[in-house]
């Protein structure tokens, strides 16, 4: 049987957690891990989100459990990738589907000790939507846009897409207001009227784009291909060398699950959504259903190339006070195994994978 819980009921607890946990990282680096064999627990976290949709149909397809075998398979809801970080850190939670932006965050926080990059999930689904009337950036200028939560991806996107443009980020006339909000939050203060809108991912945009929003920036627009990674699959460092086969088995599980959403795509925002209504407790119309997914790709790739830029937008978007160091950040040896054994060709660590 799977478990769920909350994160909000523990966020504090973990916090305090996590935040010890980075001061030890920081003083040694951590010693290598013997592996044990399978594990007998794996405890792993994702959005009900539709960019999360590999994770929710692994899930609720059984396609993690199965491929786990005698690993007791539990999981855990979250809002935005802060808290999932702090989820890691703390030692509550061994692997998980996140945005790219707390992936980085969660290395830099424990001295690129704690986590490492061990695939791709989603790429796209991310849009600045406003009211219609904003169709310029300066037209921004006075009014509250939503992000999920302070430093997430959609949080760093939007305020470095903001400094680019020459807008100041606070209150007041001249600057524009960043709110962090939950995202069903933001939907209904988009509908009071009380914000412009927000940058968020699927299928938040496109409930908002349903509630009469229009898009204002695509996120695919800024970036080479229209690919950018909006969430991937990051593990714990210990877990992953104490058990790689289990690691190796989420892995399959996943690839399952992208192949069933790259080939059922029907069945899939069925699944999804009914997942999605599961843990929200509403399920999404036909039209965003439809709409969030053409702006989705599904890839065990995690286009680790990107990561350098992210970590300079980070910077650019005061998330991070300097540039991430991230050799050692990507490890991509099981994904590789489980590409190749499905007949797909080997992914790039783009020079990631080495310790400095």
């Amino acid at each position: 049987m799977r478990s769920r819980t909350r994160s909000l009921l523990v966020a504090a607890l973990i916090s305090l957690t996590a935040l010890a946990g980075c001061s030890r990282a920081a003083e040694s680096p951590a010693p290598q891990q013997a592996a044990t064999g399978p594990a007998a627990e794996l405890r792993l976290g994702y959005f009900p989100n539709i960019t999360h949709a590999p994770a929710l149909i692994g899930d609720a397809k059984g396609f993690f459990a199965e491929e786990l075998g005698a690993t007791k398979l539990t999981t855990q809801q979250f809002n935005a990738g802060p808290d999932e970080v702090s989820a890691l850190l703390g030692g509550s939670l061994d692997a998980g589907f996140i945005g790219s932006s707390p992936a980085i965050n969660a290395f830099a926080k424990s001295n690129g000790q704690a986590i490492r990059l061990i695939a791709g999930s989603t790429s796209g689904g991310a849009q600045l939507v406003t009211t219609p009337d904003i169709t310029a950036p300066e037209q921004l200028k006075g009014k509250i846009i939503a992000t999920p939560q302070l430093g997430n991806t959609q949080d760093v996107a939007l305020k470095k897409w903001l400094k680019e443009n020459g807008l100041e980020i606070g209150e007041g006339p001249d600057r524009v207001t960043v709110q962090n909000l939950d995202n069903p939050r933001t939907l209904d203060l988009y509908r009071s009227g009380e914000i412009a809108g927000g940058w968020l991912p699927e299928p938040w945009s496109s409930r908002l784009v349903d509630a009469g929003a229009h898009v204002l920036v695509d996120e695919k627009t800024l970036w080479p291909g229209g690919q950018f990674p909006t969430t991937v699959l990051i593990v714990r460092t210990e877990f992953l060398q104490q058990h790689p086969e289990t690691v190796e088995a989420l892995l399959r599980g996943e690839q399952k699950a992208i192949d069933f959403a790259q080939n059922n795509q029907a069945e899939a925002k069925t699944v999804t959504n009914d997942a999605i209504k599961e843990f929200t407790g509403s399920s999404l119309s036909p039209a965003v259903l439809d709409r969030a997914f053409s702006e989705l790709s599904f890839s065990s790739d995690p286009l680790a190339a990107t990561f350098p830029q992210l970590s300079k937008d980070s910077v650019t978007a005061g998330a991070q006070q300097k540039e991430v160091d991230l050799n050692g950040f990507v490890d991509l040896t099981a994904l590789n195994n489980v590409r190749q054994a499905a007949g797909l060709p080997a992914v790039d660590a783009a020079g990631l994978d080495e310790q400095g």
